[in-house]
């Protein structure tokens, strides 16, 4: 696999697709990492750790509102063939502030509100709206 975050996006964007409740996904820190700002920003219930086939995986419980998933829009924008770096100052603001850039920084992995309060920029892994 050559992109695991593009992996798991996709993962969550079919399994909201078919109105799925729960989606697996390999597991490492990455994925851990990005799924905890999905959590903490409200666009996921959680996620447990467990295993499928003997390899550790994420069960992500995906959320919903009257029906609807909660995520509309779920794009992967640095990608191990183009990577994207930004400044404080450049990190993009998704839909006016209302949804919320993923950024990988030299602090762990964080939304653009955190990364903009502690003035830092980083990788801008994808854009959840």
């Amino acid at each position: 696999m050559n992109d695991p975050i593009g992996d798991m996006l996709t993962r969550i964007r079919n399994g909201q697709m078919r109105g799925k409740s729960v989606v697996s996904t390999p597991a490492s820190k990455l994925r851990g990492w990005v799924l905890d700002v999905l959590q903490n920003e409200g666009y996921i219930r959680g996620y447990e750790a467990g295993e499928e086939n003997g390899h550790p995986a994420f069960e992500i419980s995906l959320k919903y509102y009257e029906g609807t998933p909660v995520i509309r829009e779920l794009k992967r924008v640095s990608t191990p063939g183009r990577r994207v770096y930004v400044g404080v100052k450049d990190i993009p603001e998704v839909r006016q502030g209302l949804g919320v850039s993923i950024v990988s920084t030299p602090k762990g992995v964080m939304s653009d509100a955190s990364a903009r309060s502690q003035n830092i920029g980083g990788e801008v892994l994808c854009t959840v709206f």
